[in-house]
């Protein structure tokens, strides 16, 4: 009994480090301190440490027998070095590397992380259902996002409250439309908090907590599977928290080697010091591989500096194709390269393996692929002495490869989208609309629903029944989940146009349009209107990214009563159509 007070006693105390070390941390760097403010922030670190050291000690005394190894040595790292953090401020051991600001700032985000994941994370599903529990999830990013770029140091010159949460909602939905510019507007560490959103927005703030949570304490209830199982898409409850935590190694291995490809494509001469050209590589990788579009460049790629870096283009192409393409769909391609190579240099499996590549991975490649050709050939033909004339040669393909793809929800240009022609503008906007693939960072209808109405448009048209691939049988959820999506995409998109277009009266239809299904696939392409949207308009986009983000399926899921199974069933009539 009395250590269940203590446990108690010490998760309420997790809860309380995690508010004071978020509070001195955003007090510290998104406000300028005199000297006496500067001191008294100085002692509230030393007491934090103190707190977070005499806390982790009681944690691990309390589960001994229960921690992993791994947690064990994590937890041991920290206790050391927060401890050598606060004896060297005591002149009791000499590491003056120490005494640098960046430490302090590093070990106060350990603290907040740690005990970010320290304490339960338990949501019944009386309370909240998944849906609902994964909306509220991307609304107190949001929230958080806008309220910290609202702070003094995160600005150069101050940000209205609209902008704040315009800029929030774009990088926690992955968009990348941008009302003020990332590089001039923001400082770096407003720019760092824009990265922050982008990564967990791209990810999902709950597949961070849920798998460090569970990692750090080693369970979970059965209750939080279930949720999860739900949110991830995940076959089994016993794959919920290993899908996790592939999908957490496998973004942080891709935009790492992304990062470095980015590096060592760079001019040296560009950038002032080795810090900026590390942390333009590194935002421009996890920008691209989650999707959102963002750039510290003014003109994104089209920059004189970027714009004939070809190599550099592709090195983003490949960031938000892979992102795009979904993390089911990476999954199962790495499987498939671990058959062949066990299979066909090694042979060590001694079974048949059928249907290694399933048939979501097959349609979901198909239709990217013909997007992606097709994509190209119009961009080429349509632009080739429009924006492509600059370019030569290979230049020309790299560019029409880039500006076909870039639609798919990725957002970057390496064109002035402004001067395209009028039947490029309305291939973007359709290549906006299919966007990414499921399961992915990217928005849009998805590939995936593309496909299945196209094929069930074929088999009605032939007078089948049922829609057949492969030599298997597409489900009707599939199809009438297709369906839905694609309707609800033009009742959500139209809806946003006609407000904006009432409101905006001397902007032109096209560049509203365009903006709309931007907004709604989450890709971040504009004609050039967003900062001139009225404030009434901005709320209209910041709806749209977060409905298109969200998925128009699972806004409608959280506001309606989940209905139970239902055992009987209705004689079936015809209804005329056509």
């Amino acid at each position: 009994m009395i250590k269940k007070h203590i446990q108690s006693l010490n998760n309420l105390f997790a809860i309380l480090l995690f508010v004071f070390s978020i509070a001195i941390l955003l007090f510290d760097l998104g406000f300028d301190q005199n000297d006496h403010l500067e001191n008294l922030v100085f002692k509230a670190y030393i007491v934090v440490f103190c707190l977070e050291i005499a806390n982790t000690l009681t944690r691990l005394m309390l589960r001994w027998d229960k921690i992993k190894r791994f947690t064990l040595a994590i937890d041991f790292f920290l206790l050391v070095f927060l401890a050598a953090m606060i004896l060297t401020q005591f002149e009791i051991l000499a590491v003056s590397a120490l005494n640098h600001k960046f430490f302090w700032v590093m070990g106060l985000t350990l603290v907040f992380f740690r005990e970010l994941v320290a304490f339960s994370f338990r949501v019944t599903r009386s309370l909240l259902n998944p849906a609902q529990l994964f909306i509220s999830s991307f609304l107190i990013m949001i929230f958080a996002g806008g309220l910290i770029l609202l702070l003094p140091n995160a600005t150069k010159q101050g940000i209205t409250l609209t902008n704040a949460f315009f800029t929030s909602t774009s990088a926690v939905c992955v968009t990348g439309l941008i009302v003020v510019d990332t590089g001039s507007y923001f400082t770096l560490f407003g720019q760092s908090i824009i990265l922050l959103l982008i990564q967990a927005g791209g990810i999902g703030i709950m597949t961070f907590t849920s798998y460090f949570g569970y990692f750090f304490r080693g369970n979970t209830s059965f209750e939080n599977q279930l949720i999860l199982k739900d949110i991830t898409n995940s076959k089994k409850i016993a794959e919920v928290f290993g899908t996790l935590g592939k999908v957490i190694m496998l973004t942080f291995f891709i935009e790492i080697v992304g990062a470095a490809f980015i590096y060592f494509n760079l001019d040296e001469n560009i950038f002032n010091n080795f810090g900026d050209k590390a942390f333009f590589s590194m935002f421009h990788s996890i920008s691209g591989f989650c999707n959102a579009g963002f750039s510290t460049l003014q003109n994104s790629l089209y920059e004189e500096a970027f714009r004939f870096n070809y190599p550099l283009h592709l090195c983003i192409a490949f960031l938000f194709i892979i992102g795009g393409l979904g993390f089911p769909i990476t999954f199962n391609f790495i499987r498939y390269l671990k058959h062949l190579v066990s299979n066909r240099l090694f042979r060590r499996e001694k079974f048949f393996v059928p249907w290694i590549i399933n048939i979501n991975t097959r349609i979901v490649m198909i239709t990217t692929m013909v997007l992606l050709i097709i994509g190209t050939i119009m961009f080429y033909f349509f632009e080739y002495n429009n924006t492509l004339a600059e370019h030569n040669g290979a230049g020309k393909i790299i560019t029409a490869f880039f500006g076909a793809a870039t639609p798919r929800t990725a957002g970057f240009n390496t064109v002035n989208t402004v001067a395209l022609h009028t039947s490029t503008v309305f291939i973007i906007i359709f290549l906006m609309w299919v966007g990414a693939s499921p399961a992915s960072t990217g928005g849009g209808i998805k590939t995936s629903s593309l496909a299945i109405a196209l094929m069930n448009v074929f088999s009605t048209a032939r007078g089948k029944n049922r829609v057949e691939i492969f030599r298997r049988e597409i489900s009707q959820v599939s199809i009438n989940r297709s369906s839905s999506v694609i309707l609800l995409s033009f009742l959500v998109i139209g809806f946003a146009v006609f407000l904006i277009s009432s409101l905006e009266k001397d902007i032109a239809l096209k560049a509203i349009i365009f903006e709309t299904f931007s907004a709604f696939s989450t890709v971040g392409l504009s004609l050039g209107i967003t900062s001139q949207l009225s404030e009434e308009s901005k709320w209209v986009i910041i709806v749209t990214m977060f409905v298109g983000r969200v998925g128009t399926i699972t806004v409608l899921a959280a506001l309606m009563r989940k209905i139970k199974p239902m055992k009987y069933r209705y004689p079936t009539e015809d209804i005329l159509i056509n």
